[in-house]
């Protein structure tokens, strides 16, 4: 009996090491000065917090915990605007190959959705994921971050002995469907995976798909029946592309691709192009023809100037410019 009670206070002192050695704290913020052509918006020139974020981070043995909160920041839906929880998860990572994920996190839909807005080399997400991946979603569901409440599998086969990276990765998951924060509505879950082949180091070529429904507030069921497949190279180069498509609701679809190349010391250069649309038609298209640069002065600060030329056939206003400056920073 007393072995075991002495057992005890190790046990406790042990988990309260690994908590104290491997707990980070940390967040960032993006502010933004913007302007804009187009004469159907309601303010032509701004400036703000476009994202402000903390989180802590832990393992425990072979759990791997996250909490993120959302502080404050001005999305395109500002209802949305408020401290809100966008991350809570454990993830069990004993294998490479087979790990389980539960909480609230980003769906595995698209390359582009699970990056963090530091990695993306331009100032916002494409059209494509914000409409078809869970942000300002073309079914009405409220502004998600790509995120949802769900369980998850995912890992990485086949270790190359050249140089160590896995030719193969898949992900599939089941979630609530209504976004974050919000409890389930109906007994029907969203089924969403991922398959994609890393021939080297640094390129991914996958593809996507999604099957589920959102309940809005009135009781209506909107279906998703959804797509993607694209290519991701991330290195000195940045290449991405992807096309996304939505059967359901009268259906849309969008692609966009964007290339960086390193300029000089700490800077960045890319292109962009970027369409969506709703109805799957030319008449519906929003185009977006796009220059980004940016400089990191520091691992954790990063200065970048993004130029746009949208032409927008849903919009009175159809030809229109808009720029905009970040600064990250992060800690």
């Amino acid at each position: 009996m007393l072995g075991v009670m002495a057992a005890m206070p190790l046990s406790a002192q042990s988990i309260g090491e690994q908590l104290k050695q491997n707990t980070t704290f940390g967040g960032y913020v993006i502010g933004r000065v913007n302007a804009t052509t187009n004469e159907d918006a309601d303010v032509k020139a701004d400036m703000g917090v476009r994202i402000a974020r903390v989180h802590v981070d832990t393992k425990i043995g072979d759990f791997a915990m996250k909490l993120q909160m959302h502080l404050s920041g001005s999305p395109l839906n500002r209802k949305e605007n408020s401290v809100r929880l966008v991350d809570a998860w454990v993830e069990w990572q004993h294998w490479k190959e087979f790990r389980v994920k539960f909480g609230q996190f980003k769906r595995c839909f698209t390359f582009e959705n699970p990056m963090h807005p530091w990695n993306l080399g331009r100032g916002a997400y494409s059209q494509l994921t914000d409409r078809l991946a869970g942000y300002n979603d073309r079914t009405g569901e409220h502004a998600s971050n790509g995120r949802d409440f769900g369980l998850q599998f995912q890992g990485d086969l086949f270790k190359s002995h050249h140089d160590g990276h896995r030719w193969l990765h898949y992900m599939a998951g089941v979630y609530t469907g209504q976004g974050i924060n919000h409890a389930d509505k109906n007994t029907q879950k969203d089924f969403i995976g991922g398959l994609w082949l890393m021939p080297i180091q640094n390129l991914q070529i996958g593809t996507f798909g999604w099957w589920g429904s959102y309940v809005r507030d009135d009781g209506t069921t909107i279906n998703r029946r959804r797509y993607s497949f694209g290519i991701n190279y991330s290195g000195d180069w940045t290449v991405r592309a992807e096309y996304a498509a939505d059967h359901a609701n009268g259906g849309a679809d969008g692609w966009y691709c964007i290339v960086g190349t390193p300029a000089w010391h700490h800077a960045k250069l890319f292109a962009q192009y970027d369409v969506y649309r709703e109805q799957r038609t030319f008449d519906n298209a929003h185009s977006i023809y796009g220059l980004s640069a940016q400089y990191s002065f520091h691992p954790n600060l990063m200065l970048q100037l993004n130029y746009g030329f949208h032409t927008n056939k849903t919009a009175a206003d159809d030809k229109y410019h808009t720029i905009d400056m970040q600064c990250y920073w992060r800690f």
